[in-house]
C-alpha cells in the first residue's frame, strides 16, 4: 500500500492517491510511515520536473494534491508539546520554489516540540543571515529538491559564516537529492533523508531525546 500511494502521488493520480491515504490513517498506521510514503512519491516528482517531464503546472499540481492528502491526516499534527525543545530557522534555497519535503520537516519538527521559523522558497542568502541573527537557532535547515541548487545551498553557508553566525549552531541539509557527498560539498555539518530523521538528529543536537 506504501508503494500505491507514493506512485499515486507521482503519477498525480489524486483520487487514489486520497483512498491509499484514508485507509491507511484508519487502520491506524503511523503518520510518518505515510509521510514517508508521499515523501517517496514527491521525491520522483522532482526527478520527473529535473527531467523536463513535469512543469511547473505539474509541480503546483503535486503540492495541492500533496496538501490535501496530509489534510486527510485529522490532529494528527497537533502540537501537544508542553515546552520548547529548540528553535530551527528552515527554508528552501535560492532558486529552488519546492516546498513539501521542507514542510513535512517543518510540521513535524512542530509536532515534537521545536520552534520553527519558516522563510519558506526560493530564499536569499541575505534572508537566512538575517533570521539567523533575529532568532538565534540551534539549528539551521537548508533544503533543496533540484541539483542545480546545490551551488546555491553552498552560498548560503559561506554567507553564514562570512556574517559570523556559524559557531555554535548545526547547519543541516536536506530533500530529494542531498547526500553525504553532497553535505561535504556545502560544507554543512550533517544530512537528514527524510523527516524522522531530521526530528530525531534535531533532538540529539539539542539533548531532547
Amino acid at each position: 500500500m506504501y508503494e500505491e500511494i507514493s506512485k499515486a502521488l507521482a503519477e498525480l493520480e489524486e483520487d487514489a492517491l486520497l483512498d491509499g491515504v484514508k485507509n491507511l490513517y484508519g487502520q491506524g498506521v503511523p503518520v510518518f510511515d505515510i509521510l514517508a510514503a508521499l515523501q517517496k512519491g514527491m521525491e520522483e516528482v522532482g526527478r520527473k520536473f529535473e527531467a523536463k517531464d513535469y512543469f511547473l503546472s505539474e509541480l503546483i499540481m503535486s503540492a495541492d494534491v500533496f496538501k490535501e492528502a496530509t489534510g486527510l491526516l485529522g490532529d494528527a499534527f497537533a502540537n501537544t508539546a508542553s515546552e520548547t525543545l529548540g528553535t530551527v530557522v528552515m527554508g528552501t534555497v535560492k532558486e529552488d520554489i519546492h516546498d513539501i519535503g521542507k514542510d513535512i520537516v517543518v510540521t513535524i519538527l512542530k509536532c515534537n516540540g521545536f520552534n520553527v521559523i519558516d522563510l519558506g522558497v526560493d530564499v536569499p542568502y541575505e534572508k537566512f543571515v538575517e533570521a539567523i541573527k533575529e532568532h538565534n537557532p540551534q539549528i539551521v535547515g537548508l533544503s533543496c529538491l533540484l541539483t542545480s541548487a546545490f551551488d546555491n545551498m553552498k552560498g548560503t553557508i559561506a554567507a553564514i559564516e562570512e556574517a559570523g553566525l556559524r559557531e555554535g549552531r548545526t547547519i543541516l541539509i536536506g530533500g530529494g537529492p542531498t547526500d553525504e557527498k553532497v553535505k561535504d560539498f556545502v560544507r554543512a555539518d550533517g544530512v537528514c533523508k527524510n523527516a524522522q530523521e531530521a526530528v530525531e538528529t534535531c533532538k540529539t543536537i539539542v539533548g531532547g531525546n
